[in-house]
């Protein structure tokens, strides 16, 4: 049994995924954003996301331990059936399986919604060392079943260096044809 609980994000949850978020953006290239957002700007994410996909937190006594989300994948109709995730967990609470349990309800929920493919876009480096980047997100992708889809190399420039994206993909549907049309997370029941 763990000792942390799942649920769906609040807006009062803002500023402590933000601190979460801020770490990876000021020390890591996990992250391709440059500057890191504000409580307010998170706010605005969390609600436009709402709209149509999860984005759910794991927590504790302490407070809000990580995050997940999905987004759109592309914005054209024929890819309505595929999802974007992310994951961040905070630093310190890495190891503690929270990463998994949120990937495996954020699955389930997508699952649910009628949602066919996931896809992660990893940050990767063709160096063997970088201080910015580890291989630990691929790694812990394929754990969790992802499998590499393909890379764009140096499509992100940060700290200096220029830095790839690793495709990996999840099939959490078996693709049937005719489909049923994906349902907004906001207008579920999940």
């Amino acid at each position: 049994m763990s000792d942390f609980t799942l649920r769906t994000v609040q807006l009062s949850d803002a500023a402590a995924i933000s601190e979460i978020y801020r770490w990876y953006v000021e020390n890591t290239a996990v992250s391709y954003e440059y500057a890191a957002p504000d409580e307010k700007e998170f706010q605005r994410r969390i609600t436009a996301t709402l709209e149509r996909f999860p984005y759910i937190v794991a927590e504790d006594e302490s407070g809000i331990l990580g995050y997940a989300y999905a987004g759109a994948f592309n914005t054209r109709m024929a890819a309505s059936w595929c999802a974007e995730v992310s994951i961040y967990v905070a630093r310190c609470q890495r190891g503690r399986g929270i990463g998994r349990a949120l990937y495996e309800r954020l699955e389930e929920i997508l699952k649910g919604l009628n949602f066919q493919t996931l896809v992660a876009k990893v940050a990767c480096c063709e160096r063997e060392y970088d201080e910015y980047l580890t291989d630990d997100s691929i790694k812990f992708h394929a754990a969790c079943g992802y499998e590499d889809a393909g890379t764009v190399k140096n499509c992100g420039y940060k700290f200096g260096h220029w830095y790839g994206l690793k495709m990996m993909e999840k099939y959490i549907g078996n693709h049937p044809s005719p489909v049923d049309e994906t349902v907004p997370f906001s207008k579920s029941d999940i």
